[in-house]
């Protein structure tokens, strides 16, 4: 477990280039960073600056080597490489609420912005005209898309909002892209067709599965066939694709879980407002979803004893009788984990991955050392 510190600012959001060695993040502004890697430590070599209101998504392509941020201000920008400077191009979004998430397509001929406009713009590059040019999904959203995940096959595409959904969309357009074969989410696909939606709170509260709440994050798995998303009442649920909408879904003892990504078919890590990411395994046989643990392993500190006059100050400052401070915090990270990517091994066979939090730091856990640190810790 690696962990370097930026800045005093919280990281809003990151993405990696292809090979690893630079990372492009928003330090809770109007801009972006990007650092190298040098050595043991992490050098600023470019600063991107168009945006007027606050950078809510950043996405770097890996093989066309663009990068795509959006923000407050709702505009998206495309950032090319020209002679050392990047350049960025304005994509016309047409919305009237900031833009909150934004993601490339895997072949990269296209890219997602979910908005507090109640739709996605899928947004691709008209040759003819030069320009990048939009198409809406509108139905049936109700609220804010907080979070966009692309299917494997470059057509599905899955959406986490504040109406307590999550949803697969298709987001085919036939101006850039051959027809689409069949998938187990579903055949049909005319542009913004819905394929899956999560049940509303009555059935999720039949099922036991709490009253529902914003669905902060979504991922497909490495075969797409299926998708896990976690929700702002603690809970984590896994939907497998053709198994007509039903879902298996755990109320974790944690606080609300903000981010989250398989790392293998089986196993999911997610982390959130707890400042340590945990580990969920799915089986597939039972159709259910299993907490696997926490994955920080807390150094050993010695306590040191304090008076009795300083046991009182802390019951009156934090009606608490410890030292315990943020400082104290025994996990990694000292505030909420905002995001996690893949580092190395992709989604079938993840070997490390990255997560950036609000305490300013980037940390990088390498799943096989976690492994061997813990005991009952089985990544399957």
């Amino acid at each position: 477990m690696a962990y370097y510190s930026f800045q005093l600012e919280p990281i809003s959001c990151h993405a990696w280039n292809k090979d690893r060695t630079q990372i492009a993040l928003c330090p809770n502004n109007h801009d972006v960073h990007i650092y190298k890697k040098d050595g043991a430590k992490w050098t600023k070599i470019h600063e991107l600056k168009e945006h007027n209101g606050q950078v809510t998504g950043i996405d770097w392509a890996p093989d066309s080597d663009r990068i795509v941020t959006c923000g407050a201000d709702r505009n998206a920008y495309v950032w090319s490489l020209k002679d050392g400077v990047w350049k960025p191009t304005l994509v016309i979004l047409r919305i009237n609420r900031a833009a909150r998430c934004v993601k490339w397509s895997p072949k990269e001929n296209k890219f997602a912005v979910g908005s507090g406009s109640r739709l996605i713009s899928i947004c691709y590059f008209e040759q003819e005209n030069d320009w990048w040019v939009c198409k809406h999904i509108k139905k049936p959203i109700r609220s804010t898309i907080l979070s966009l995940d692309w299917h494997p096959n470059n057509i599905l595409l899955a959406a986490g909002s504040c109406d307590f959904k999550c949803r697969v969309f298709s987001a085919y357009i036939k101006e850039v892209e051959e027809k689409p074969g069949p998938t187990p989410w579903g055949s049909k696909m005319p542009f913004g067709e819905i394929l899956f939606e999560s049940s509303g709170a009555g059935a999720a509260d039949a099922a036991g599965a709490g009253a529902g709440g914003w669905v902060h994050s979504v991922c497909f798995s490495h075969s797409g066939n299926r998708l896990v998303w976690t929700s702002h009442d603690s809970t984590v649920a896994v939907a497998e694709g053709g198994k007509s909408g039903t879902f298996s879904s755990l109320t974790s003892e944690t606080l609300p879980l903000l981010c989250v990504t398989f790392i293998t078919e089986n196993s999911v890590v997610a982390a959130g407002h707890d400042c340590y990411p945990v580990l969920f395994v799915y089986d597939s046989a039972k159709g259910s979803l299993e907490y696997g643990g926490k994955l920080d392993v807390p150094k050993q500190v010695a306590q040191k004893g304090i008076s009795a006059r300083e046991r009182f100050q802390n019951l009156d400052r934090r009606a608490s009788t410890t030292q315990a401070s943020e400082q104290d915090l025994e996990t990694l990270h000292k505030n909420s984990i905002s995001q996690i990517s893949v580092l190395e091994g992709g989604l079938r066979k993840c070997s490390k991955f990255c997560t950036t939090g609000l305490d300013g730091g980037m940390a990088i856990w390498d799943v096989k050392s976690l492994e061997s640190a813990m005991k009952n810790l089985k990544i399957v």
